[in-house]
């Protein structure tokens, strides 16, 4: 099983955004940032989970994935598999074929005290400001 934290930081509302994801394995961890363009903040939350799947896919299919987010809009949309939201129905529609390919992917809300690593990431990231528009 992995465990995936993922969390992401933006300049405004929308603004600028950035994603940290940490991928634990048994005793290795993998660190990655992202610029995601101009989002809101609970966008860019849905857009750091897509990224933690896109590496898990090329990295590891076939896995338990545990993804663990500080952001509960996140985690109760994919919990419930449901969004009325339609600005975050694309970014849910994204998630959910991902998962198909892994053996089964979880969410767990954690506090942010929990996703330091995360949260310092994206953060990092959105302040070096190269390459916004990456997608």
């Amino acid at each position: 099983m992995l465990e995936v934290y993922t969390d992401a930081a933006c300049s405004g509302e929308p603004g600028p955004s950035a994603a940290g994801v940490v991928i634990k394995q048994n005793q290795k961890t993998e660190e990655y940032q992202f610029h995601l363009g101009t989002w809101t903040n609970h966008e860019a939350e849905f857009l750091a989970i897509i990224h933690a799947l896109q590496i898990c896919k090329e990295k590891y299919p076939g896995e338990i994935i545990s993804i663990r987010s500080d952001s509960k809009i996140a985690v109760d949309t994919m919990d419930k598999r449901y969004t009325k939201n339609e600005k975050f129905l694309p970014l849910f529609e994204k998630i959910m074929n991902l998962e198909e390919n892994f053996s089964y992917v979880f969410y767990k809300w954690i506090p942010d005290k929990q996703n330091k690593n995360a949260d310092r990431l994206a953060r990092e990231c959105l302040q070096t400001k190269q390459n916004p528009d990456q997608q």
